[in-house]
């Protein structure tokens, strides 16, 4: 572990006070990683256990399979996924936005874009992509490049292919990349073998705010990114984090200048032509969690202003030992770093110390871990969650399965824990007793 004189005493404070001011009230989940964006919630009474029936308080079956992760509003969840012939109007490759009840009932159905695509092995597709929402409208995207703006009620505002619009992807196993929600935009990034870019759209009409080329000198498949843009808050101070193609960028919300990268993901003096980036990075006030890929380093930075210039010091180094896929979380001091063996790490998010490094399940994690109600929910690709206790020493609560394939990241919203598998969508109450059926 490499540790870098810091004045990081100050830094520590703004993590551990940044979710101790969280109401215990319910809280909307309105895009991928969840109202604070780094995958944790202040939501209170979640479930601990339950089965493939037990505190099943609906399961609602999917019309195909996908990895993407809903986004709840009050009474409305909305998700992405591939769609079977059902009614002779959509054919099995379509790609669909389902919005569905919190009482497990299909609302309306809406096809982003047709030619769905199995891609490693089948685990994955081109309804990889999470949709987002601001309570009154919803976004979603698919691997096609097809992205849409509707209303609650399903009514297209606006819609659009960005491959037609910026040129066609040059990826290997599909965009899966999702956008983030910010105040009046939609932020993206496509980080490819062709023009790589990071994008604002104005949320209402999808008009281009602004697009900038990212550049890079990464080669082969690294030139590929399948991670997700982020965004670093601080007070008033917030930047867009794009993370692919060797490097983590930081850009200006405003017209999207590039600010500072980091550079060492992949270190040119042992390359690795097959380091694609897959997860994400995960910040809270005072730290941006950077992590690298196949068993490689991760990274503890804080962005900072000074004398009128964007910049970020480097807090620590944890140098091997990177989830793959999932990204990570970070929650009260600690981060939480789930590999895809299902080794979960947590470090101290001050120093980058290891806390503790334990095996969860003996079994593929896609999943990124979700922290609320004292519980970090770890996801396995065959449907078992287990469910630890948040803090510094590790105490599996419970490991629970359901017996159906899920690479989908858990989503906790009004009181509720919400599982997507290939199959169903499931919602999970604390004393939910038998399931009932929602479809």
């Amino acid at each position: 572990m490499k540790l870098r004189p810091a004045r990081i005493w100050l830094f520590s404070i703004f993590i551990l006070l940044e979710f101790s001011i969280f109401p215990a009230a319910a809280e909307n989940w309105p895009q991928w990683r969840g109202p604070h964006g780094n995958g944790t919630s202040g939501e209170r009474g979640l479930p601990v256990r339950w089965s493939r029936t037990e505190n099943v308080l609906w399961r609602l079956p999917l019309p195909g399979r996908a990895g993407s992760t809903p986004a709840v509003w009050d009474d409305h969840i909305f998700l992405t996924s591939a769609a079977r012939p059902e009614d002779g109007k959509a054919s099995a490759d379509d790609l669909v936005l389902l919005a569905a009840s919190t009482a497990g009932k299909v609302l309306w159905k809406r096809i982003l874009g047709n030619g769905d695509r199995a891609v490693q092995g089948e685990e994955g597709n081109y309804a990889s992509s999470s949709p987002a929402t601001d309570g009154k409208r919803v976004w979603a995207m698919a691997g096609t490049g097809d992205l849409a703006c509707y209303d609650f009620e399903g009514r297209e505002a606006w819609k659009f292919n960005l491959q037609e619009r910026y040129g066609k992807y040059q990826v290997q196993f599909g965009m899966t990349s999702t956008p983030v929600l910010q105040d009046e935009a939609l932020y993206l990034q496509c980080i490819h073998s062709g023009e790589s870019y990071v994008l604002a759209l104005e949320k209402e009409t999808g008009r281009e705010r602004w697009k900038r080329v990212r550049k890079t000198d990464a080669r082969d498949e690294c030139e590929h990114s399948y991670a997700s843009p982020m965004l670093y808050r601080d007070g008033d101070h917030t930047l867009l984090l794009a993370h692919g193609a060797d490097y983590l960028t930081a850009h200006r919300l405003s017209d999207g200048e590039e600010l500072w990268r980091i550079g060492d993901l992949n270190p040119k003096s042992d390359y690795n032509p097959t380091l694609r980036l897959i997860a994400s990075p995960s910040c809270a006030a005072g730290l941006v969690v950077v992590p690298a890929a196949k068993g490689g380093p991760v990274h503890g930075l804080r962005p900072y202003r000074q004398g009128g210039e964007e910049k970020f010091e480097r807090l620590w180094t944890l140098e091997r030992n990177t989830p793959d896929v999932p990204t990570p979380a970070i929650h009260e001091g600690l981060v939480y770093l789930l590999r895809e063996n299902g080794v979960l790490i947590c470090l101290d998010a001050r120093d980058g110390k290891e806390v503790y490094q334990e095996r969860t399940h003996i079994q593929r994690h896609r999943a990124s871990p979700v922290v609320a109600d004292g519980k970090v929910y770890c996801a396995a690709a065959d449907g078992t969650v287990t469910v630890v206790k948040a803090g510094r020493r590790f105490e599996v609560l419970a490991a629970n399965a359901l017996g159906e394939s899920l690479t989908a990241t858990p989503v906790t919203a009004g009181g509720k824990l919400y599982l997507r598998t290939y199959q169903a969508l499931y919602c999970i109450q604390e004393s939910a007793g038998k399931e009932s059926s929602g479809q």
